[in-house]
């Protein structure tokens, strides 16, 4: 019995003094991991919601924290959401979706029209850039081209590298 209520006293002791008590900071850890959660943030985006909700950075955690609208998606969400369709039926792929990408949700409309009035086939790579049913591309071919010339004049280390930039380069 005497066990218990000593138990029972360094309990209360440790309690009150704090050990067992969650402190501010771990308060505001469990708050700002809780909002992120609620977000589905995760990688990069989480990380720095993380830093500035336990920084205390009012500013940078609204610019990370947009309320969701009405239909539940946020204005981020949306925009996200309209800019890959209107990629999507203009049919970009590569550095012009990316380009476009990155003006359609910046809202630069001057950058975005510039890459709208570009034409589709600059967009894609060129047939010749691709290799027939079993066959290598041009970039392949010089290289094999340049690897036999090298080995041709028996060059190592930074001769033959040397070697391989210029023959890489004067052969496009």
């Amino acid at each position: 019995m005497k066990q218990m209520i000593v138990a029972a006293m360094v309990a209360g002791m440790l309690a009150s003094s704090g050990v067992w008590a969650e402190s501010a900071q771990q308060n505001l850890m469990k708050t700002c991991n809780e909002e992120a959660g609620k977000k589905s943030l995760s990688g990069d985006a989480r990380k720095a919601f993380m830093s500035s909700c336990l920084s205390g950075d009012a500013a940078a955690k609204s610019a990370v924290e947009t309320k969701p609208a009405a239909g539940g998606a946020t204005s981020q969400q949306q925009r996200m959401k309209d800019c890959n369709a209107e990629a999507a039926s203009k049919e970009l792929k590569g550095d012009a979706r990316k380009t476009f990408m990155s003006s359609c949700l910046s809202g630069d409309t001057a950058a975005k029209a510039a890459v709208e009035t570009k034409p589709a086939a600059a967009a894609k790579p060129a047939a010749a850039d691709k290799p027939a049913a079993g066959g290598v591309t041009p970039q392949q071919q010089r290289m094999k081209d340049c690897n036999a010339e090298a080995a041709s004049k028996e060059l190592k280390g930074d001769a033959r590298k040397t070697f391989m930039s210029s023959c890489l380069s004067n052969k496009k």
